[in-house]
């Protein structure tokens, strides 16, 4: 008997994992928003930093580390611009998180509309991105190690908890 060829966490493996925490976070989000209970509007905010914090260090490594490395093996890289241009989009909406003054409707409204636009992008990556990029010769399960690497590093500037 042949024995079973192990099938090692890939970093799409670990980016999907980032995208089922992040989604939980804006499940929880929401569920404060909904109730607008008097204690909750400090917790929503630190909820909110939490979220832009992990979306910020998600977009970092795969720009710097994942789309580069998939442009050099996918012949159309509309995908990885359309990627970009969301991770653009983000960005703006997670600033205009972090520099409000106030928690009310427009910031919470701001926080679900950021969660709505992950929410496409990263069916974007599991339907398009990320099937294409194991079938390319890149060696992911080693881009997996470059990628924790990074975002270790990224969490320790931003000195965020893990």
């Amino acid at each position: 008997m042949k024995p079973r060829k192990e099938i090692l966490p890939d970093v799409c493996d670990l980016l999907d994992d980032d995208h089922k925490a992040v989604r939980k976070m804006f499940l929880e989000f929401r569920q404060m928003a909904t109730a607008n209970t008097a204690g909750s509007v400090n917790t929503r905010k630190d909820l909110a930093m939490r979220i832009c914090a992990e979306l910020t260090m998600h977009a970092t490594v795969e720009e710097e580390i994942l789309y580069p490395a998939l442009r050099k093996e996918f012949r159309q890289t509309l995908l990885l611009a359309e990627a970009q241009v969301e991770h653009a989009g983000a960005r703006d909406l997670i600033a205009q998180i972090r520099s409000a003054n106030e928690v009310n409707e427009m910031f919470d409204a701001k926080v679900m509309v950021l969660g709505e636009n992950v929410d496409h992008h990263v069916k974007q990556e599991r339907i398009d991105i990320f099937p294409k990029a194991r079938a390319t010769s890149l060696d992911l399960v080693a881009m997996r190690k470059q990628v924790t690497q990074r975002k270790e590093e990224l969490r320790a500037a931003l000195a965020t908890p893990a």
